[in-house]
């Protein structure tokens, strides 16, 4: 895979289209995609499992292999389910069957590799050696170093569900001179949805869930906004002016206030042309920047960033995880805590573990730490509060109950990512 990776980039790197892409889609990639596939994962339409699939592997995937070559392999409608949202709103998924999310897995990693060479730095969204704490860094670094006074912060309206097909198809046309990796691209986006037992037709959008959704939307993303911006806008400011992308969340910094204000009727003129649509009601242009030290926060991958000073009264940009955020985080975690009740502690302490972890990794950036002890120190009180709901004669002293968090050696509130 090593080899492939470098052979594609290389290739990328070299040529103006790509051929003969298709031929990645081999039965070694396929094996290893199925290895990589995670066994707790939701079932799409086929009820496949990777246990059941896995079970007659070779002959499975010589099956598809053969379907593949001679174009009778067909993608299944994706299973549409709803996960809720901080909003409260619902969320639409795509869970594609098991053997499509092999596919779709595959030809993911290949459209990563061919486009690396040719995205832009400004974005970070699922791309190799790419995160969202880059992202958090280089906007923290823009601002307390480049001339930036105003953010404009924007949201797409709907972005994943609206993506045009045929202008998607330009796109990678422009890049890929494959047409039969291009026609089962086209095959997955056509794959159509099935909800409650009914089918519904998938003319736009790319579904939320599928493997191969996150590298669309770069490539989507990457004309429509990446170098239109930093390649057609940006020559012509006179200021300066920096864009941040990370899927399809982006700000972009300024600055002059008048630039600001119309690279934002531009933005609207230029995603409506790509049938995409601004949600007015979560875009806005605030003052922020070291000579712009207003009290205007703006929120960004689960942090809000805030004008700020350090001890020693200079200037700074504070990083602290979104009230919005901490709230969800602390009624998913409730939640959890609730229907663990009556499970063996051993098993509810090991599971916490890992789920405080993933949370100061994430969570844990410099100048954060006093959130991430709000939330620690929240799970340990809920968990004290439900385990004495198992003692319905007496209550647990809490002497005792910090014995037992304790011998479990549950891990502490730490900074675990340096963005400053």
């Amino acid at each position: 895979m090593a080899n492939e990776r470098k052979d594609i980039r290389t290739l990328s790197s070299k040529h103006k289209q790509l051929q003969t892409l298709i031929n990645y889609v081999n039965k070694e990639a396929l094996i290893k995609e199925h290895v990589r596939q995670s066994a707790n994962k939701a079932s799409g339409i086929d009820k496949v499992t990777k246990e059941e699939y896995g079970m007659n592997l070779e002959n499975n995937i010589d099956n598809l292999m053969a379907r593949m070559k001679n174009f009778g392999y067909t993608p299944q409608p994706v299973r549409r389910t709803y996960i809720p949202k901080l909003d409260g709103k619902l969320r639409p998924l795509g869970i594609p069957a098991y053997e499509d999310k092999l596919v779709q897995g595959v030809m993911a990693y290949i459209l990563n590799e061919a486009y690396e060479p040719r995205f832009l730095e400004c974005s970070y969204g699922f791309r190799p050696n790419k995160n969202c704490h880059m992202a958090i860094r280089e906007i923290n670094q823009v601002i307390m170093t480049k001339k930036v006074n105003y953010i404009l912060d924007a949201d797409i309206k709907g972005f994943f569900d609206n993506v045009e097909h045929e202008w998607l198809s330009k796109f990678l046309e422009n890049d890929i001179g494959d047409n039969n990796f291009l026609r089962y691209i086209v095959r997955f986006l056509k794959s159509g949805i099935m909800e409650d037992m009914k089918f519904y037709e998938s003319d736009k959008g790319t579904p939320q869930g599928g493997l191969i959704s996150p590298a669309l939307a770069n490539v989507y993303l990457h004309y429509v906004l990446d170098e239109w911006f930093l390649k057609g806008i940006k020559p012509k400011l006179k200021g300066e002016a920096y864009l941040v992308r990370y899927a399809d969340d982006f700000v972009i910094m300024f600055q002059y206030e008048d630039e600001a204000k119309l690279v934002c009727r531009m933005l609207i003129d230029r995603l409506k042309k790509f049938k995409l649509e601004i949600a007015e009601d979560k875009t806005r242009i605030i003052p922020f920047g070291r000579f712009k030290g207003t009290k205007d926060t703006f929120d960004f991958l689960g942090f809000t960033h805030i004008n700020s000073k350090t001890k020693t009264g200079k200037y700074t940009v504070k990083h602290k995880t979104s009230k919005k955020k901490l709230k969800a985080k602390k009624e998913i975690a409730m939640k959890w805590l609730r229907e663990q009740m009556h499970n063996p502690i051993i098993d509810i302490m090991a599971t916490l573990n890992r789920k405080l972890i993933g949370h100061y990794n994430y969570y844990g950036v410099s100048g954060n730490f006093k959130d991430i002890l709000n939330f620690y120190k929240y799970v340990k009180q809920s968990l004290y509060r439900i385990l004495n709901r198992r003692h319905q004669k007496r209550s647990m002293r809490y002497k005792d109950y910090e014995m037992i968090w304790n011998n479990f050696n549950i891990r502490k509130p730490r900074i675990c990512v340096n963005i400053w």
